[in-house]
This record gives C-alpha cells, sequence and structure tokens, in this order.
C-alpha cells in the first residue's frame, strides 16, 4: 500500500516537499496553522519565488493527491508518515536555535496518533532534539511506541529546491536506538525514496545525533569556505593582488575545489547565518565550545563583507553619502530567490541609506520582500530605473539580467559611471572600455 504523506509546516522546506513527493505519486496533506498561506496554497497560489515549484504545485492540486488543511486532527488520521517541516529562526538577542514551532508541532500532532505511524524530521535543530522529541512522542501518542520518531535532514538550496527534493546528493535517515524500530522505519524510509534509490542516491543510516549533525556540519563546512576567501579577498586588497585569480588558482587544486570559492559580498538567508550561530551555542551547552570558536571568525568575516562594500561606495563618492544618489541592483541574498532574510543586499542598502544616501533598489523577484523588510529605501521598476541619477551603481545580487547588462546603455542613465561588484560577476574590462570607474571587492 502506498505510504500517505503529511507535511507539517508549509514554508519553503514544507511547500517543496508536499508539490515534490505529489508530483512522485504520493497522496500528500500539507498543515500549516496560517491560515492565509493554506488558502494561498490551496489556490495554486506559491506565496515565495522557487523555479519550478508553483506549476509543480498546480499539477499536484490537479491531480487531487496534493490538498492542504489547517487541522491537525485530518493530518492525523490521514497520514502514515509525517514530515515534520517547521521553522527553526534564530533566537531574539540570541546565537541558539527558537525550537518554539518544532515543539508545538509535535505537542499538537503526538495526542492525535492513534495508530501506527512514522514522523520524520526534516527541519535543521541542534543536535539532541530529536531524543527530546521523541521521548515527548512515546509519551503523547496513545499508539506508544508504535509512533516511531526518526530524522531524514533536508538538503535544500533555494533556486534549486525541486532538483534538490527529487534528485539529492543523498538521504540520510537518523534512526532510533531500538533495534525492532529501527530495521522498521529504515524499510517504510527506503519504500519512501525507492525511485530515488533505484537511481543511485546513496541511502545512509546513522543514530538520531549523527543524522541532527550532517546538515548543520555541512552549512559550517560551506561558511567556511565562503568565508575563507574573503579573508584572503581582505588580504588581496591590503596587498594589491586579484582575489578573482587567486581563487581560479587554488580551484584546480582538486583537494580545495572551485564551488563556492567565489569571492564577494558574502553569504545571508535564512540558512547559513542562523545555523553556524545555533551550532556554536549548541556546542556550548554540551560543552565542546572550543571546538567551534572558529565559526565566530567566519561569521564575522562575512558581516566585514558588507562593512566592506558600503566603504568602498563611499570612497568612490569622496567620503560621504550626502546628497549623493546610490543604484543597488539586488535585494534577494542570492539570486534565483525571493528570500531577503538576512540578505547582504539589503543590508548594505539599508546602511548607506542611514549614512545620509538616497538608495534605490531594484531585483527581478524580490521586491515585495524587500518592501515590507525596509520601507524606507526607494525602489525601481527596472535596473536603468534604480540607475537614474546615480553616483554610483552597486551590483549585490547576481542575478542574469545583471551580469548580462549592457554597460553603454546604462551609462546613459548615471550621474556618474562609478559601479562597485560586490559579487565579482561582471567584465571589468567591458565595463572600463564603456567608460566605468569599475572596482571590486577584493580586486586592485
Amino acid at each position: 500500500m502506498t505510504q500517505r504523506l503529511t507535511i507539517i509546516g508549509t514554508g519553503y522546506l514544507g511547500a517543496t516537499h508536499a508539490a515534490c513527493m505529489a508530483d512522485l505519486g504520493f497522496e500528500v496533506l500539507g498543515l500549516d496553522v496560517d491560515e492565509e498561506r493554506i488558502a494561498r496554497l490551496s489556490a495554486g497560489d506559491l506565496p515565495f519565488y522557487e523555479p519550478g515549484l508553483e506549476p509543480m504545485l498546480r499539477r499536484g492540486l490537479a491531480s487531487g493527491r496534493l490538498r492542504f488543511t489547517t487541522s491537525y486532527g485530518e493530518a492525523a488520521g490521514f497520514g502514515d508518515v509525517h514530515f515534520l517541516c517547521v521553522g527553526t529562526p534564530q533566537k531574539a538577542g540570541e546565537y541558539a536555535a527558537d525550537l518554539t514551532y518544532v515543539d508545538a508541532a509535535v505537542a499538537a500532532l503526538a495526542p492525535l496518533l492513534h495508530r501506527p505511524c512514522l514522523v520524520v524530521g526534516k527541519s535543521t535543530v541542534p543536535v539532541g532534539t530529536a531524543a527530546r522529541l521523541a521521548a515527548a512522542l512515546a509519551g503523547a501518542a496513545p499508539a506508544g511506541g508504535d509512533a516511531v520518531l526518526v530524522w531524514n535532514p533536508e538538503f535544500l538550496r533555494e533556486g534549486f529546491a525541486v532538483q534538490d527534493t527529487l534528485h539529492p546528493d543523498r538521504i540520510v535517515a537518523g534512526l532510533p536506538a531500538e533495534q525492532g524500530a529501527a530495521d522498521h522505519a529504515e524499510k517504510l524510509l527506503r519504500e519512501l525514496y525507492a525511485g530515488m534509490i533505484g537511481a543511485g542516491v546513496p541511502f545512509l543510516t546513522t543514530d538520531l545525533p549523527t543524522a541532527e549533525l550532517v546538515k548543520v556540519s555541512a552549512n559550517a563546512f560551506l561558511a567556511t569556505k565562503i568565508s575563507f576567501i574573503n579573508a584572503m579577498a581582505e588580504v588581496c586588497e591590503a596587498a594589491h593582488a586579484d582575489v578573482t585569480k587567486l581563487s581560479e588558482a587554488l580551484a584546480y587544486d582538486d583537494r580545495i575545489g572551485g564551488r563556492f570559492l567565489g569571492p564577494g559580498l558574502g553569504f545571508g538567508g535564512g540558512c547559513l547565518p542562523k545555523d553556524i550561530r545555533a551550532f556554536m551555542a549548541r556546542a556550548g551547552e554540551l560543552g565542546a565550545d572550543q571546538a567551534l570558536t572558529f565559526l565566530r571568525e567566519v561569521d564575522q568575516i562575512n558581516m566585514r563583507r558588507r562593512v566592506r562594500m558600503v566603504d568602498l561606495a563611499r570612497q568612490l563618492l569622496g567620503g560621504s553619502f550626502a546628497g549623493r544618489t546610490v543604484g543597488v541592483l539586488g535585494a534577494a541574498f542570492k539570486p534565483n530567490s525571493d528570500d531577503v532574510r538576512d540578505s547582504p543586499a539589503l543590508d548594505v542598502a539599508a546602511s548607506i541609506r542611514a549614512q545620509g544616501g538616497r538608495v534605490t533598489v531594484y531585483d527581478p523577484k524580490a521586491m515585495g520582500n524587500a518592501r515590507r523588510a525596509q520601507p524606507e529605501l526607494d525602489f525601481g521598476e527596472s535596473a536603468l530605473d534604480a540607475a537614474a541619477g546615480a553616483h554610483v551603481v552597486l551590483l549585490l545580487t547576481e542575478w542574469a539580467e545583471f551580469r548580462d547588462m549592457d554597460p553603454a546603455a546604462l551609462a546613459g542613465a548615471v550621474a556618474e559611471r562609478n559601479i562597485v561588484d560586490g559579487r565579482n560577476a561582471l567584465d571589468p574590462e567591458r565595463w572600463r572600455a564603456a567608460g566605468w570607474n569599475y572596482r571590486a571587492l577584493g580586486r586592485p
């Protein structure tokens, strides 16, 4: 019998997982306490931008395999497998993760579980959370030991979420210690992911704490790699060297590789910054804080990139933003996304405005979210609109339409031909040939 799935939490992770699993042929019920979000999803309206996902959502709805609800009772009665996909944001004023939503989801679901089922955690949580939730589930579920908790971390990249869900590079299953429950859970998960496993995707089984550590360890390594090349950019600026050529040379070393070795404004978004901070906080709670002290410097390097971007733009304007106009290209934290959470681009724009600059921002997909996050900024309807009358233009999110811009066309809109390439995405010679004063982070 085909397993019926519930997806608890229909944010970025949950909505993606729900639509993809329905597309694979499963019956799926998405659950959220946000009535407006559920109404939008039920109407086929994706509340965020993700390439390829909205058509998949509508296919699932049209097929009848995908539905949404606000009722935990309906979800508990429907599902054989319940995926926990709720958010774990950073606590206000702390590094630690806020587990309010995870705890609330388990507390609401567990008392309604009257038959055997699998509860599958996908959210990124501090190590030790799964064991605590498993105990809470066993104590509150009428099904008792037949309601089994496992941890199956997600590895989605915004902009590639559909691909990463349907064609992951690995599937990790953190199983309970009790052998019978572990064997049963592994069997169900292998059936659930049979198509992917059959296509050659590695399926790894671990204990619960190891599974919890996989995603946050991957994010910590990625953040370290990004901050390493940005630290080299700081050295390159001091030494009048070119960090892009340095990065290219390092990429030929197969021990290092070139992926995520692109120097620039640094990382942001809803995962990397808060995950490495939560990792540090949890290590401290475990008495292993010294093991992750390097992540504090990783975080600081990343934040310094934003300050350096503002400094470089100010230098081009003679030392002050007062009375000057700045065009900002990009608001999302990365291209192919409308996510502005902890966005370096929006942070730089807001900082320049606070220092007296008149800032106009344009982003192909993130305008609505950017307006809500920073309503005091001005917003243009195109790159040319954002650059109109600008004394300096900043490229802060490397959308393809910005990389492919005609420097001559943009020159007709600005007051002065100054551009700072915050992502090292443009061809300096092409822009300089068009009369632009081109500057970039980590380059002479």
